[in-house]
């Protein structure tokens, strides 16, 4: 059947919304209460979603409204109600062209927000998608884009390098939790699965399991706060080499980050610093295990320690991907320059909750390791004051009493958690062999 004509009544309306944004552009106050009385309509679309997408028996969605709104939003009201006030006046700034529901209604900025969400946290189509909330596809897409740019802009303050009283309070917690004194957060890295056209198929983008993926690197603090990132870069990148394009690098080395104070340990001096795994080299600043066969007890207690400190990293990027699953399905032939700013909201809705007190449905989390199939990769790399600063740490953890007892404690901190820059850089870059991308970064 054909699409109905649009009436002339809503013509009108549109052509009177119009106006009365221009007439109030000088005052954004009043022209926010003029297009949130047009949309008053669109309050009830909670109800209409809940009776739309009422669970059934064993289709494994909580029958309370209260957990199933969690379910399908991956937050809780108070929290959607605040993301909703962060992004309010983008979303209605703009002409709303287009954005209306399929009885004519020009969309609420909750109803916008809600389906934005959906998109993100489902990874479902866009048609699947707009069904569940009375909408067509193209108005999915422009709305999750929108929302995508306002919460951007609008969210920078929960994704930065912490202050130093702030720092002083993580590391004290990665102390406490992990006897790992002056460590400043953990550093790990994922694929984000896509596919391409044939013509943009490159070696860069293909990377060792033959799948074309970007990348996300993060750096958490205890509570699996992202703190840093960088993404934008080809899956087929080192591990390595990857942390030395990164901003976050070359503050280091530079000595403008992790220059904090330097802690004394039984008369040893340690400076901050941060923990990763064996694809990372062994820097002054960034903590790897001991590798070989041949590693003393003292050794492999430091490994198991620095192993189940590093793992809020690991389960901070499964609860990224298992809650936003946009992530954690293939992407269908993404733009490549938009890809980035869709991972850096991810990781802006994951601070969130976190910051909100609000903590993810426990049906949600991936339950296995957030790039399963891939194999570490190994960084020979070695600097010799990154080696002093390991045998330092690992001398003062041979002096803490039950240091399996430890390993223990730590474990059961970040189960419960898992449970539970201060600017943007944004870099076009040309060529990559034969790729094009953007590489963005929160530092």
């Amino acid at each position: 059947m054909a699409p109905l004509k649009k009436s002339k009544k809503t013509k009108k309306d549109s052509k009177k919304f119009k106006k009365i944004k221009h007439k109030n552009k000088k005052n954004k106050s009043i022209g926010i209460v003029a297009v949130e009385n047009k949309g008053s309509s669109e309050c009830d679309w909670w109800d209409s979603f809940w009776h739309k997408n009422s669970p059934t028996p064993g289709c494994g969605v909580p029958c309370d409204e209260e957990d199933g709104f969690k379910y399908f939003f991956r937050v809780s009201k108070k929290t959607f109600d605040y993301i909703c006030s962060l992004v309010r006046e983008d979303l209605i700034s703009r002409p709303p062209s287009g954005l209306i529901n399929i009885e004519g209604r020009l969309l609420s900025v909750e109803k916008q927000v809600a389906i934005a969400l959906r998109r993100l946290a489902s990874g479902e189509s866009q048609v699947s998608v707009g069904a569940s909330f009375g909408v067509g596809q193209s108005t999915v897409s422009q709305v999750t884009w929108r929302f995508i740019e306002a919460l951007e802009e609008r969210a920078k303050h929960h994704l930065k390098w912490p202050e130093p009283s702030k720092m002083e309070i993580i590391k004290s917690e990665f102390e406490q939790s992990f006897g790992l004194p002056n460590c400043c957060g953990a550093i790990d890295e994922t694929h984000i699965i896509m596919t391409l056209p044939a013509v943009q198929t490159s070696d860069d983008w293909c990377d060792q399991e033959n799948n074309y993926s970007m990348l996300l690197q993060g750096i958490v603090d205890s509570e699996m706060r992202f703190l840093d990132i960088v993404t934008g870069w080809p899956g087929g990148m080192a591990t390595s080499r990857l942390l030395k394009f990164s901003g976050f690098y070359k503050l280091c080395e530079s000595g403008d980050r992790l220059n904090g104070n330097v802690k004394v340990v039984e008369g040893e001096e340690l400076r901050e610093y941060i923990i990763g795994g064996f694809g990372y080299p062994l820097l002054p600043w960034l903590i790897t295990p001991y590798e070989g066969d041949d590693l003393s007890d003292a050794m492999l207690d430091f490994n198991a320690l620095h192993e189940t400190a590093r793992s809020v990293a690991v389960k901070a990027f499964a609860l990224l991907k298992g809650g936003w699953r946009i992530l954690n399905k293939v992407m269908w032939r993404p733009d490549k320059q938009k890809l980035p700013s869709i991972i850096l909201v991810c990781c802006l809705l994951h601070n969130i909750i976190i910051d909100c007190g609000d903590r993810l449905h426990p049906d949600v989390a991936l339950s296995g390791h957030h790039d399963p199939g891939y194999e570490g990769q190994s960084c020979k790399q070695i600097e010799s004051t990154g080696r002093l600063m390991r045998d330092k740490l690992t001398k003062h953890l041979q002096g803490i009493s039950s240091p399996r007892k430890k390993r223990a404690s730590s474990k059961s901190f970040a189960s419960d958690h898992a449970e539970d820059k201060n600017g943007v850089q944004v870099q076009d870059l040309s060529e990559c062999r034969r790729g094009y991308f953007m590489v963005l970064e929160y530092m």
